[in-house]
């Protein structure tokens, strides 16, 4: 059930006792409504934080990838979800954090008057008002993305109505219709010629050219993610898109983390302000980039044993030291925060190539994939060169099909960006990976499973939805995911 909470909590003061009863329950000093570019603020923080923190309560997505694993509590490597209630904290921090903070912002902006009485100041004005509610529209469209793609069925049209506490479900597909028709609203009404959200843009400063970037290329993962069930309609995104999405790491859209606390990277805290060894690179990636000598390993990784990086057998119960650990970078509290890079957008195309979708080179693509990964993470151009023409890594010797070739060498480039690196997996079929021999399910998860107190609360609209996608188990693809 979506909480009927909001959390505002800004200059909240408590009323001073008063003789008048009446006067006891009013509050004449605070803040009766928030700012909405506070609101958009608050969400895109709490947006980056999802997915980028490593806290086993919130985000398992690295784990469910294999690209990390536990080294002692090792339920969620083994696929255990319930124990600590994950799919209910995600799902919390996805409506009640970040879409209901997106669409408060925009009620409030709506609401804003334009006081200004020169007409081009009002014309002005105007069109910084609706590059304001276009932008919250295409975060919108981003995390309800996010949500289809863990759960499958959910609720949409009545799920930020706090009054309703027992919101239906709505099919996955038709969410993400709905959601492409939207994101083609807001992209229409974007107007580069003005500004937006200045310095409380966490993201991008306000620079709507780059939304309109970000937007497009939202359009073409959208598009590709419908590749395999509406092959018409994904052609006709892609198509639209693919003259202005993310192609260099200048266009990266990211949030800036900074050294102390609480504007630290959420990594950090749970790496390093916790004081826990919890998590070590699984051997299921480590052992690929050894095969492939990719030199991103002493970026990724540290402390080689014997002189060889060495992963831990993913969800096995491990001695900490006696492997490789992650790379030095990653306890650092002010990394970036990553929400989308020219690393994806790249592999996107290429792919979109071989499907015919596009006109192009996958091979150009799939390059220049590879390429904005190794600049990213300050790999030399000749290094990068050198991966590029090894005959397991060039696209025209590679192993494989299209999306074997592609898959992989995403599965690498996502590191570190462990939602993505999963939905990939499970859209790609690649790298083929299982599950290990103690898990509590007997292969990696396609989704989460609902929230149980959804189960217990609103058990009408979580059983016409469990029963809607094929039963509410692990094993139950989203509609995109048909091979």
């Amino acid at each position: 059930m979506i909480k009927k909470i909001i959390l505002i909590g800004l200059g909240l003061v408590f009323a001073q006792c008063s003789s008048d009863l009446e006067g006891l329950n009013e509050n004449g000093k605070a803040f009766t409504d928030v700012p909405g570019e506070m609101l958009m603020s608050n969400a895109q923080r709490e947006l980056a934080d999802q997915l980028v923190n490593t806290n086993v309560n919130n985000n398992v997505f690295r784990l469910f990838a294999q690209q990390w694993s536990e080294a002692q509590y090792t339920d969620e490597s083994r696929y255990n979800i319930i124990t600590r209630s994950i799919p209910e904290r995600h799902w919390n921090i996805m409506y009640r954090d970040i879409l209901k903070d997106f669409d408060q912002a925009a009620i409030n902006i709506e609401a804003e008057e334009i006081l200004n009485v020169s007409a081009g100041q009002f014309a002005e004005d105007t069109a910084i008002k609706a590059n304001k509610l276009a932008i919250i529209q295409i975060q919108e469209t981003l995390a309800w993305q996010i949500l289809v793609d863990t759960f499958g069925d959910i609720p949409y049209t009545e799920a930020l109505d706090i009054e309703n506490i027992n919101p239906s479900y709505t099919d996955d597909e038709a969410i993400y219709t709905s959601i492409i028709d939207n994101l083609n609203s807001a992209l229409d009404a974007l107007d580069p010629t003005y500004g937006s959200f200045g310095d409380q843009d966490l993201y991008y400063g306000g620079d709507v050219a780059s939304w309109v970037t970000f937007g497009n290329s939202l359009k073409l993962r959208l598009g590709m993610h419908l590749a395999d069930v509406n092959p018409t309609l994904a052609a006709q995104l892609v198509s639209e898109a693919a003259n202005d999405v993310i192609l260099t790491n200048d266009q990266n859209a990211t949030i800036t983390y900074f050294t102390t606390t609480p504007n630290t990277n959420p990594l950090w805290v749970d790496l390093v302000q916790s004081k826990r060894k919890d998590f070590v690179p699984a051997d299921t990636f480590v052992d690929v980039v050894n095969e492939l000598e990719d030199p991103r390993r002493p970026i990724f990784l540290s402390d080689p044993v014997n002189g060889e990086f060495i992963g831990a057998p993913y969800g096995d119960n491990i001695t900490y030291n006696d492997y490789s650990h992650l790379g030095a970078l990653f306890y650092t509290p002010d990394l970036e925060g990553v929400i989308f890079d020219a690393a994806e957008v790249n592999f996107l195309l290429a792919e979109a190539v071989e499907r015919g979708f596009i006109t192009g080179v996958a091979a150009d693509y799939y390059n220049d994939a590879i390429t904005a990964s190794m600049v990213y993470w300050g790999v030399s151009d000749a290094d990068a060169a050198t991966y590029l023409a090894q005959p397991s890594v060039a696209y025209a010797t590679a192993a494989g099909s299209y999306k074997q070739k592609i898959g992989i060498q995403k599965w690498i480039g996502l590191y570190n960006r462990g939602f993505e690196a999963w939905t990939e997996f499970r859209r790609l079929d690649y790298p083929q990976l299982e599950a290990p021999e103690q898990s509590r399910f007997d292969a990696v998860p396609l989704r989460f499973t609902y929230p149980v107190i959804e189960q217990n609360l609103n058990n009408s609209g979580y059983s016409a939805a469990a029963s809607a996608i094929g039963g509410d188990e692990l094993d139950t693809p989203i509609f995109w995911d048909v091979n």
